[in-house]
This record gives structure tokens, sequence and C-alpha cells, in this order.
């Protein structure tokens, strides 16, 4: 659309306007980042044991506190010093006149394992999902199912709506308002909401204990967004390329009004030109027509099904390591709000898919050694772990911006929708493989996200480099280096 970006070229490609609808497009990712990640705090699981018929006797009848009862109820391991949290003594049948704890650890050599059928006695510092309905040891599944029906609905929604709202139809609108010049703010400034909205998700959920409360403080503001079809309006490219001239037109008009500017003499001249432009009915087949477009829609689901999985799954992570998770979630966050600038920096001096590879292959690199790092060097473990997060995000980030490029304005629209919905798949199944693979050894997550990672850096680099080429209007136009 060669006019067109004429015409915005003229009333402005950076201008007041501009600033205030990038502005208006990345709140939403404030509140994105809560509704992504808010299931490590509303569905953490506190530290929890088991409070069995004995527990109660010795609570009772010896007058003994909750720790001392542990002790003698529930196994203990020695390496980590960890009390079970799924399994306890069998010492109903024990005298219950015995108040000795010396008697009781002496009769454990002798006693069965069983596994809890009492009820649990969580931490109350914070109430979770898990904590107010026993979503742990066999019910653990049910607590990963939180995670996946948020992702099942972005994954309706981005069959319903033609696309994925809070991320990508978003910054989808606000970026084809500015010059290619400019595309790589629009990232940035996404991008760097994004993370504040991670920053401020720890502070929230460690103030608010109740799992209700904090839900309600995240979503109750989506409601707000509802506003946005009449604050942020279509573009004009995607208007002339729907053959909506007349709406485009006012838009452009409102657009140079804002800047400062004026609608240019030859206007009229430009409509016509637009509008002698037949546009064709697009299906998913078109996205396979040509070699070119057939090779970037084969990549690109892959690259946003593994970016997904791996970068929540890393994010997912730090509420099961049995550390601070309110701390390490906002140290992780805090070096992650480096993305939006490193990607800036970085985009236009070496391109698109050179930072996507490297990232990638950062990142995979970081999850494959993390497991063989001794827990004796935690803040190496630590640091390692929080450097292979900052490369995923990086990599994301390039990928989110690099995807709109891929496809030619007719086909932008539907390219990334079906991006989208690879990448919802990956959210829906990124708790499974997480928990799941976690359950049997808890590094065993990372050397997955390694292996897909490192696969994922070398297919990226069979992308067209669109770095400086101007966004195509039709398939016939598409013809990247």
């Amino acid at each position: 659309m060669a006019n067109v970006d004429k015409l915005i070229e003229h009333i402005g490609d950076f201008g007041p306007f501009q600033k205030k609808i990038v502005f208006l497009g990345s709140i939403p990712l404030i509140l994105f980042a809560f509704t992504l990640v808010g299931v490590i705090f509303l569905g953490h699981t506190p530290n929890h044991w088991c409070w069995s018929t004995g527990s109660e006797l010795l609570w009772e009848q010896c007058g003994w506190t909750d720790l001392e009862a542990r002790k003698v109820t529930v196994p203990q391991s020695e390496q980590s010093g960890f009390f079970s949290s799924c399994q306890r003594f069998e010492v109903e049948t024990q005298s219950q006149s015995k108040c000795n704890e010396s008697d009781w650890l002496v009769a454990h050599n002798a006693t069965q394992l069983l596994p809890c059928d009492g009820r649990w006695v969580f931490d109350e510092s914070h109430s979770t999902i898990v904590s107010e309905f026993s979503l742990v040891c066999e019910e653990s599944w049910l607590a990963d199912l939180n995670q996946v029906f948020l992702a099942c609905g972005y994954f309706i929604g981005a069959f319903v709506t033609g696309s994925f709202w809070c991320t990508l139809s978003a910054k989808l609108r606000v970026i084809e308002f500015f010059g290619s010049n400019n595309r790589k703010f629009v990232s940035m400034v996404s991008r760097t909401f994004y993370s504040t909205g991670m920053i401020i998700l720890p502070g929230l959920a460690y103030c608010l204990s109740s799992w209700r409360t904090l839900q309600l403080v995240m979503s109750l503001p989506c409601i707000l967004l509802a506003l946005y079809h009449r604050i942020v309006p279509e573009s004009p490219c995607w208007l002339f390329s729907q053959e909506r001239t007349k709406e485009a037109m006012e838009v452009a008009a409102e657009i140079a009004k804002c800047n400062g500017r004026s609608l240019p003499h030859n206007l009229p001249g430009i409509i016509l030109l637009e509008e002698k432009k037949v546009v064709p009915l697009l299906s998913v087949r078109d996205l396979f027509r040509t070699p070119s477009i057939r090779k970037n829609k084969l990549i690109l689901p892959y690259a946003w099904f593994t970016s997904t999985i791996v970068f929540q799954g890393l994010v997912l992570r730090l509420g099961i390591t049995d550390n601070n998770v309110f701390l390490d979630f906002f140290v992780s966050a805090v070096v992650e709000l480096l993305t939006g600038l490193i990607f800036y920096l970085l985009v236009d001096r070496v391109g698109r898919r050179c930072p996507m590879s490297i990232a990638n292959l950062t990142g995979g690199i970081a999850c494959l050694v993390t497991p063989f790092i001794s827990t004796d060097f935690a803040w190496l473990k630590k640091s390692v772990e929080i450097l292979g997060r900052l490369a995923v995000a990086i990599g994301f980030e390039t990928l989110n911006f690099a995807n709109t490029e891929m496809y030619p304005t007719s086909l932008r629209n539907l390219g990334v929708s079906v991006c989208s919905s690879a990448s919802d798949f990956g959210a829906i199944v990124a708790p499974f493989l997480l928990y799941r693979l976690a359950s049997i050894c808890q590094d065993l997550p990372l050397l997955l996200y390694g292996v897909m990672s490192v696969l994922y850096s070398g297919l990226v680099t069979w992308l067209p480099e669109m770095n400086g080429v101007a966004l195509p209007e039709t398939i016939e136009q598409w013809s990247p280096n």
C-alpha cells in the first residue's frame, strides 16, 4: 500500500496521535500480564503436611505444638530437612498415653508409611486455590486446570474474534498507524508495559492475602477494555484494504487534525487508486499459496508454540522451586524489564533472524545447563535461570515483532491469528508439561525447554529478513529476501 504509506507520512506517522494510540494500546498488556501468570500466586501450593488422627491425639492429650506433632507423625527428609507433603506415619495404633517424644521417634523404625487420609495443614500466610480446596498430592493435577482453562479461553477467542486481543490484536491495530522506521518503538513500549505488569503483580499478591481478592483486583479492570473499540480506531491502511474508503478518510482526517497536519490535496487520487484494487476473499489455504509464505507458515507456528511453552514454563516454574516466590518473581521481572530496551537497540542493527536465533540458543543452553549446576552454587544456578528467561523473552519479543511483517496486509490478521492459535495451544499444554514432568524430577522440564529452544533457534534462520522492508499489500507483492 505505497499510496496509503505516503498518506500516513503526510498526516504524520509519529505525532501526538500515534503517541496517544501506542499508550492506550499498551495499557491492556499490564492487565494481560496479571491474567496470564497470576496463577503463580492464585494457585501457589503452600508448604503443607498431613494432619492425621495421631496428630490430633498428641495435640489434645499431650498438649504438643503443631511442629512437635509433625516431627513424630510426618516423615522428614534427612538431606533437605523438608517434611513429606503426601505421606504420614501409621501412628494411630500406638499407645495414646505416650507423650514422650523420644518414644515416638524410636517407634518410627517399625512404622509403616501411609498416604494422607485425613486433612492437610497449610501455611496460612496467604490463601490460594490449592489451600482452600486441598489440591495436593493425588489431586494436584486439578490445580493445573486453572491455567489450562485460561489458555482454552484465549484459544477459543482467537477463532471467535479472528485475533488474539490482549497481545497481538491491540498491537496490530497500533502498528499500522506508524511508519516502517517506527515499528520497533511500538514493540518496545508494548513490552515495557507488559514487564511493568509483571513487576507490579508480586507486590499485589504479597499485599492481598486472599486469592479471591487478588483475582478480583486483577480481573475487574479488564471490563474497561470494552471501551477500546471506540477509543482506538481502525487504521486507514486496513480500512482501505477492506474497501471501507469513507471510514478510512474519516480516520485520516482525525490523525491529521491531532498531529497539526492537513490532508493532502491529491487525496481523491489516492482513494481512486486504492478503490481500483480488487480485494479477493482469502482463506487459510492462501497461507500456503506461495513457497515463501508456506515456509513461514510452517516455521512460525512452531516458533510461537515453543516460545509460549518455554517462556510460560520458566515463569510458572518460579512457583514450585521452594524459594520465596514473591521475591524470585519480582527479581526476574525487573531483569526482564530490559527486554524492550535490548530489543529496541538490536532489531534494526542486526535484523530479526539473528536476535531470534541467538536469543533462543542462549535460552536453550541455559535451560540445559541449569539442572547440572550444584545446589551448593545456588547464586550461579539462579543467575543462569534468570539469564535464560531474559534471553527467551528477547526472542519472544522479536518473534512478536517480526511475525506482523511476515505477511502481506491482506493476509496479516489471518496469518497472525493462526500463529496465535499455536501460541494458545502451547499455553494449554505448558502447565501439564511443567507440573507433570516436575513431579518426576523438578529440573526435567528444563531439559525439554532446552531441546525445543535449540531446535527453534535453527529453524528461524530459514525465515526471511524483513529489516527495512516495506509491509507488502498483496500476496503477489510478497517477495522477501
